[in-house]
């Protein structure tokens, strides 16, 4: 009795060894993939704050917590379930959808900049001042959850192309832990970021003048930290999109572009002391250029189809 007993926690010992093993191989390919999605983390994060502004305070958070939940949901329901089928039986459709999404990416950043510098049509605000509270928020909320499903599936996209080489339950848990992990950092800076006002309002109305000093500073700079974030979020779309294509391209065999881009990167990196930052800042340009350049060819399609079917 004694030596089967000492064979049974023998077996839990060894059962538990491999769980820890495992454990270490799903936070190390987890970091891994988590660590490919920084750029469309950058973009996520500088987009998202503009769906939940507008708003009265007391709805600020709650919208942004309706958008995280959606994007935990668009991660772990759809995309990680697809994410894993796409392993196991089709990994070549991999890059190609990774493709795809980054020329949506290009596009929707090209686009951006594009009304930046056209006159403003006005119909889009009237429709909205037409709706309800509830009904402008709702679709805030939906619109924001659709935008995030793109963003989300480069993520999962990008964390599964890091870590395709390892067997499929360290798959499924370093995605899932990208994925929760993410969801709060991303959604965490968000409702911080939204709520900077109302945190400057509060410290500028204590007793301590180093606080009403950082309290007025922070209602200022919101404003500004808004269009930054603006300003950054389309970049990031660009650099990331465009990067996407660029190692595709690559992975395809398909130059001269992957080879220009990488060839200007090699050469920034060349400054003394601060090559490392220069040669990756080249990369990031290149890839933007590349990017806006396919979503200027997707905005120009975009907008004669509409045309040649109307007439």
């Amino acid at each position: 009795m004694p030596s089967g007993l000492v064979a049974l926690l023998d077996d839990v010992a060894g059962i538990a060894k491999i769980a820890a093993a495992s454990l270490d191989d799903v936070a190390g390919a987890a970091g891994k993939a988590g660590s490919k999605a920084v750029g469309v983390v950058v973009d996520d994060t500088a987009v998202t704050p503009g769906y939940a502004m507008g708003f009265t305070p007391d709805r600020e958070l709650p919208i942004v917590l309706k958008i995280a939940i959606g994007s935990l949901r668009n991660k772990l329901v759809f995309l990680l379930p697809g994410a894993l089928l796409l392993s196991a039986f089709a990994p070549w459709l991999v890059t190609p959808l990774l493709m795809m999404g980054g020329a949506y990416l290009s596009f929707e950043a090209t686009e951006k900049i594009i009304e930046a510098f056209t006159p403003h049509h006005e119909g889009s605000e009237v429709e909205e001042l037409a709706l309800s509270a509830k009904d402008l928020e709702d679709q805030k909320v939906a619109g924001a959850i659709r935008t995030d499903l793109i963003l989300s599936a480069e993520i999962m996209a990008i964390a599964l192309a890091s870590v395709s080489d390892r067997p499929l339950p360290i798959q499924a848990g370093a995605l899932f832990v990208v994925g929760v992990l993410i969801t709060i950092a991303v959604y965490g800076a968000v409702g911080l970021i939204v709520k900077m006002d109302d945190i400057g309002v509060h410290m500028a109305q204590r007793k301590s003048a180093l606080a009403r000093g950082i309290g007025r500073m922070l209602v200022k700079a919101m404003p500004v930290t808004m269009s930054w974030l603006t300003v950054i979020g389309t970049a990031a779309m660009l650099w990331v999109g465009g990067g996407i294509l660029v190692h595709g391209l690559e992975q395809f065999h398909l130059t001269p572009i992957p080879v220009w881009v990488e060839g200007l990167s090699h050469w920034a990196s060349g400054v003394p002391r601060i090559g490392a930052a220069t040669g990756w800042m080249a990369f990031a340009v290149g890839s933007a250029a590349v990017g806006f350049v396919i979503g200027s060819v997707i905005v120009a399609v975009m907008h004669v189809m509409p045309k040649r079917k109307g007439a």
